[in-house]
């Protein structure tokens, strides 16, 4: 029988990655307080202070991501627009 992967709430992970982050507690105490591995409290702390300073910035780095994305699509398909506009204008000045 397959186990269901546990799911925390964004409020308990940051409490957790906080904890760590000040340092009062090792990540081993954190995470036998917590019933959570070790590694999983690292992942979080070190997802906290990689994100942090945008945290209160106008968007979340995930959004980011998402925007770096769809403008990277929109100049690939302005790219290929522009090769068939050109493609056109050759075929046309010959017929």
């Amino acid at each position: 029988m397959t186990k269901k992967r546990k799911q925390y709430k964004a409020e308990f992970k940051f409490q957790v990655a906080l904890a760590a982050a000040k340092g009062l507690t090792t990540i081993n105490q954190l995470a036998s307080e917590h019933d959570l591995h070790p590694n999983q409290v690292s992942q979080w702390k070190r997802q906290l202070l990689e994100e942090g300073p945008t945290i209160f910035g106008n968007g979340s780095v995930q959004q980011q991501r998402e925007a770096t994305q769809v403008e990277a699509e929109l100049y690939e398909q302005i790219g290929r627009l522009k090769m068939e506009v050109e493609w056109l204008k050759k075929t046309t000045r010959f017929s």
